[in-house]
């Protein structure tokens, strides 16, 4: 059962990742074919096709590798100046076709133009007003950054939900009502412990001596009315080992304790290496999960916006680490990246916990895919080739070039050609596909497990 548990979690994340990746597309290929563009591809995965039917003028299909997408917008790159060949050639089946010259004066240049005469080579006159490059700036803002907009949208569907119904599990709201009294003063270094006979006998805890019990609300601290446990929190630490008078409601009713608490050495932070004295009163508070609508999943999904950007500029020195986890030189971070393989391993071990009530396995699940969507959605977003975002800032410079222009009243400088930024999407490229690598390797050889 825990086999076909974990075999069920990995098939459910790969198949939600795989729709993720055909709605990405279709972010690109929607609006590219409604400003009039022409699509001839729309594949999901890589490497062999596996399956494809031509429909109209665009190729549907799968591919062998289902590690991404793509869809071919005729166009993409502009004819250089020099380039453009002055006449029409005619191929053997009658057809015209506009043929690139190819340069030969040094390597980028060379791989510059065999790049527009590959994507040149199938386009033919009557093309010539649905191609991508002469799209107007924001029509380009539109098609290329539609497909990771559908990743965060995704995203954002996934985490309202959630947040919604079950709650957010990473945001808990604490309230005053007392869950757990403690019966003995604990060192804060041993915390959880059970007392032991002699602290029973020699230190009890005040609220335990004040006969305060689970289920009792605080409703104020020697005077002073309580709505928060951070109020709670201050006003007994304050308090040193003075009086306290506590009123708690119980079964409907009020009823004031009395006690002193105590100074004792605690962690103020989760993150503090050194304890303070401050007063004890020896309770634990009732929490729950944190319920919101839209106004708190946009304001969760900004949070998440600094975390990821942070991640990003560390991914490469994280991808690093994994691979000198791989070779045994360091363990592998449990907190750090992992690909669509370790995202898959952790869905089965989620599906497949003896001790994660079904509930909480199904959000772990959606959380899960939710996280990844908006990660690629984020992804997909920074301003290099041959990610969205390189074409998106392109865009976004012709938009700035021929303002610029029109202000001074000068010659439209035309469109902005990204096909000089080739060499660095190769580069960029490249970088990508070996951190992908690494990250399969590593959730293969030394994965991230779910935490027990």
């Amino acid at each position: 059962m825990t086999a076909l548990l974990y075999l069920l979690g990995v098939v459910v994340f790969a198949a939600a990742i795989l729709a993720s990746i055909g709605l990405h597309e279709l972010g690109h290929m929607i609006p590219a074919k409604r400003f009039g563009g022409k699509v001839t591809q729309y594949f999901i995965g890589f490497g062999p096709t596996v399956w494809s039917k031509q429909v109209g003028e665009t190729e549907y299909g799968v591919k062998a590798i289902p590690l991404g997408g793509y869809v071919k917008i005729v166009g993409m790159l502009p004819p250089g100046a020099v380039e453009l060949a002055d006449e029409v050639e005619v191929d053997a089946a009658g057809n015209q076709v506009v043929r690139v010259r190819k340069s030969n004066t040094g390597m980028f240049t060379q791989l510059i133009s065999d790049a527009r005469a590959a994507e040149w080579e199938t386009i033919r006159p009557e093309d010539s007003e649905r191609l991508f490059y002469r799209f107007a700036w924001w029509k380009k803002v539109i098609v290329m950054g539609g497909g990771p907009t559908v990743n965060i949208l995704i995203a954002f569907l996934i985490f309202a939900g959630v947040f919604a119904t079950y709650g957010n599990p990473g945001d808990r709201t604490v309230e005053t009502t007392v869950a757990q009294v403690q019966a003995c003063v604990i060192p804060a270094e041993e915390d959880g412990r059970a007392c032991t006979d002699e602290e029973l006998a020699s230190s009890p805890a005040p609220a335990y001596t004040a006969g305060m019990k689970p289920g009792d609300r605080i409703v104020s601290f020697n005077g002073t009315e309580v709505t928060s446990w951070g109020q709670v929190q201050s006003l007994v630490r304050a308090n040193g080992s003075g009086e306290a008078e506590i009123v708690v409601e119980r079964d409907g009713e009020r009823r004031t304790l009395r006690t002193n608490t105590t100074v004792t050495p605690r962690f103020l932070e989760a993150d503090d290496e050194k304890a303070t004295e401050v007063g004890f009163l020896g309770v634990v508070p009732e929490s729950r999960r944190t319920t919101g609508g839209v106004l708190y999943t946009l304001d969760q999904m900004g949070t998440m916006t600094v975390e990821v950007v942070r991640s990003l500029a560390t991914l490469p020195v994280k991808v690093w680490g994994v691979a000198k986890a791989i070779v045994g030189v360091e363990e592998r971070d449990p907190l750090g990246p992992v690909s669509i393989v370790g995202g898959g391993r952790l869905a089965g071990e989620t599906a497949s916990h003896d001790e994660i009530p079904t509930q909480a396995k199904v959000v772990s699940l959606f959380m899960l895919i939710a996280g990844f969507n908006f990660f690629i959605g984020m992804f997909n977003f920074v301003p290099l080739l041959p990610l969205d975002g390189g074409h998106i800032a392109g865009a976004l410079w012709e938009a700035v070039r021929r303002g610029w222009a029109r202000l001074r009243r000068r010659p439209d400088p035309g469109y902005v050609d990204v096909a000089k930024l080739l060499p660095v999407a190769y580069v960029v490229g490249m970088v990508i596909l070996v951190m992908g690598i690494v990250l399969i390797v590593g959730d293969l050889v030394v994965p991230v497990h779910l935490e027990s």
